[in-house]
């Protein structure tokens, strides 16, 4: 490829996967941005303008260099910034299920042409009512740009209170033979997001103690805290990209299983010190701490004494560039 074409074809690459890193939910993209940094793009088309014909290998370092510094500022800065009054602002529709309850205390709702309630921002809480006889219950969660937080106990079987502004979070719940699955997400909105606050989108979950759970978690970027201490949790899948997941588990069931698949995110797991635990790690050019367990063999750690034991947790790492750490209290 000639040098007058590695810039333009550049810039076409980065603009294709910083789209692609968005819609996927990997990163979140401030759109306000392009508007607040546009001069950089004269600062990459006058330095490539200037070493137009110089086809050093410095000359053509330093015009990548520009590229890539332009985007990364574009694509990772968070400005302050307010709300223009010009634009029209992000909003969302919003319903409830038949079977599910749903009460909003909306701040700032409005109707569209058709009649239907649209929200602009606020807060809503989201329950599904307890039923005895549900032993096992599924909680999946997905969606990224977004807070989750899990440490309350709820008479309710599911509950969750939430804080929206450029986003709109989804339930729906219905039993499966036996087991009772909700569904549970994060909606980004088409709209432009103007909102400096990157946890504006928040959600506290809490949970029933009483049945089994299996929860599985599918984000991208996201900031997750869950304590499920007091939980009889069966398995849990974390599935992620540029995220951080902290999870705190009780006593394991006679099998709890843990399962871990990230990209460049930050995972910590935290075991109860007198818990076996078996950790099978296959984690790339990760960086790995699991301080307080047994090597051994190449991949596989354990607790003292763990064969005997008759209650167990299993532990599945894999991941890309990530930082895992599985940790005893």
């Amino acid at each position: 490829m000639k040098n007058d074409k590695l810039i333009p074809g550049m810039i076409l690459v980065l603009i294709g996967a910083i789209f692609l890193l968005h819609n996927f939910g990997y990163v979140q993209f401030h759109w306000y941005n392009i508007w607040r940094l546009w001069p950089v793009f004269l600062v990459v088309g006058g330095v490539n303008l200037v070493f137009a014909n110089n086809k050093s290998a410095w000359a053509t370092i330093l015009k990548i260099s520009v590229v890539v510094g332009a985007f990364a500022l574009i694509l990772f800065g968070n400005f302050d910034r307010g709300h223009s009054w010009w634009w029209p602002r992000g909003h969302y529709s919003y319903h409830s299920d038949n079977n599910n309850d749903m009460d909003d205390n909306d701040d700032n709702d409005d109707m569209d042409d058709n009649g239907k309630l649209t929200k602009l921002s606020g807060t809503s809480e989201f329950k599904q009512p307890f039923d005895a006889s549900v032993r096992l219950a599924r909680l999946n969660i997905s969606g990224g740009a977004t807070t989750y937080r899990l440490s309350d106990t709820t008479n309710d079987l599911f509950k969750a209170n939430t804080r929206e502004a450029h986003g709109r979070y989804q339930y729906t719940g219905h039993k499966e033979d036996s087991v009772f699955v909700m569904d549970f997400s994060m909606k980004n909105n088409k709209g432009w997001n103007w909102n400096s606050n990157d946890e504006s989108n928040r959600a506290d979950i809490m949970l029933n103690t009483k049945p089994e759970w299996d929860i599985t978690v599918e984000t991208g970027a996201t900031d997750l805290n869950f304590d499920l201490s007091k939980y009889k949790l069966r398995s849990m899948t974390i599935k992620g990209g540029a995220a951080q997941f902290v999870v705190k588990v009780g006593q394991p069931l006679a099998n709890t299983n843990i399962t871990v698949s990230t990209g460049a995110s930050d995972v910590t797991i935290d075991v109860p010190r007198d818990a076996a635990c078996h950790i099978e790690s296959a984690s790339g050019l990760s960086s790995n701490t699991y301080d307080g367990f047994t090597k051994n063999n190449d991949g596989n750690y354990e607790t003292p004494g763990f064969s005997a034991a008759k209650n167990k947790i299993f532990v599945h790492i894999s991941g890309g560039i990530s930082d895992f750490k599985v940790r005893r209290y």
